[in-house]
C-alpha cells in the first residue's frame, strides 16, 4: 500500500471524526486561551461604556442652538463615540483569531488534523461571532444606560421602551460582531497581522475619506454603503437622516459584506498552502 493511499484514508478519517460541534469546540479552546482575546474584549468593554460617558457628560445641551436640539439623539450620542474604537477593536480581534495561527505555524497542525480547510473558517467564525456578539450586545446595553445616566438636565433622555431605542441598542451591539467576521474573512485571505489590520482600517475609516472630495452627490449615493456610515447613520439613530439605509436593510448589506469577507477566506485557505 502506498503513502499516497494511506494519507488518502487518514483524511477520510479526519473528515469523519471532526464535525463542525467538534471543530468548534477545539476553536473556542484555542480562542479563550489566547490573551489577546481577552484583553481586546475588556478594552472594548471600557471604551464603549467610558467614551459613551465622557460624550453624554459633555454633551452641552444647554449651549445647543433651537434646530441643534431638535436633532439631538441620545441613542446615537451615548453609543457611537465608543463603537468607534468597538469597530476598530472587533475587526482587530477577528484577524488575530487567524493570524496568529499563521505566524506561529500551529495552522499545519490544525490543517493535518482537519482537512477541510472552509470548516475550519467556519467554526473560527461561529465561536468569534458568538463571542463579539455577546459582547457587543452587553457592552452596548451598558454605555446606553450609563450615558444616560451621565446625561444632565435639561437634556432629554431615551428609556429602552420609547419607540426605535431598542432596536438601535440591539443592532449597535450585532454591528462588532459582523465587523469580526470581515477581519476574520481578510485575515485568512492575507495571512499576516499588521496587513490584514491595515485593510480592517481601510474599509472601516479611509473609503469615507476617500469619496469626500467628491461632493455631496457622490458622498450620499456612496459612503452610506460603507460599514462605519451603516453604523452612525442607520444602526444607532433613531431619527434616521435622509441619505441612510433603513436599518434592515443596513444590516443585511452588513451581513453580505462579512458573508463576502468569508467566502473570499474560504476560498484562499482552499488554493493556497498554509
Amino acid at each position: 500500500m502506498t503513502n499516497a493511499t494511506l494519507s488518502r484514508r487518514a483524511a477520510c478519517r479526519s473528515r469523519d471524526r471532526y464535525g463542525f460541534r467538534t471543530v468548534a469546540q477545539m476553536e473556542w479552546r484555542k480562542l479563550r486561551t489566547l490573551r489577546s482575546t481577552w484583553f481586546v474584549v475588556v478594552l472594548f468593554g471600557a471604551g464603549m461604556i467610558g467614551l459613551g460617558v465622557l460624550a453624554m457628560t459633555h454633551e452641552g445641551y444647554s449651549q445647543l442652538s433651537v434646530a441643534e436640539r431638535a436633532s439631538f439623539d441620545p441613542v446615537h450620542d451615548s453609543i457611537f463615540t465608543g463603537l468607534l474604537l468597538g469597530q476598530l477593536l472587533a475587526g482587530v480581534l477577528g484577524v488575530l483569531t487567524v493570524t496568529s495561527e499563521f505566524s506561529s505555524g500551529m495552522i499545519r497542525a490544525t490543517f493535518a488534523a482537519i482537512p477541510r480547510r472552509p470548516l475550519v473558517l467556519a467554526a473560527k467564525a461561529a465561536v468569534q461571532g458568538a463571542v463579539m456578539l455577546a459582547a457587543g450586545e452587553v457592552f452596548t446595553f451598558l454605555a446606553f444606560i450609563a450615558g444616560q445616566a451621565a446625561l444632565q438636565a435639561p437634556a432629554p433622555h431615551a428609556a429602552l421602551g420609547q419607540p426605535g431605542v431598542l432596536r438601535a441598542v440591539l443592532l449597535a451591539g450585532a454591528y462588532p460582531g459582523l465587523i469580526a467576521m470581515i477581519g476574520l474573512g481578510l485575515g485568512a485571505v492575507i495571512r499576516h497581522a499588521a496587513g490584514a489590520i491595515c485593510a480592517v482600517v481601510a474599509v472601516e475609516f479611509l473609503l469615507p475619506l476617500l469619496v469626500a472630495p467628491l461632493g455631496t452627490s457622490v458622498q450620499d449615493n456612496v459612503v452610506r454603503f460603507l460599514p462605519e456610515q451603516i453604523a452612525a447613520l442607520s444602526l444607532t439613530v433613531v431619527r434616521p437622516e435622509p441619505p441612510a439605509l433603513s436599518p434592515g436593510a443596513a444590516f443585511a448589506l452588513l451581513c453580505v459584506y462579512a458573508a463576502a469577507a468569508l467566502a473570499a477566506g474560504a476560498w484562499a485557505l482552499a488554493r493556497r498552502d498554509a
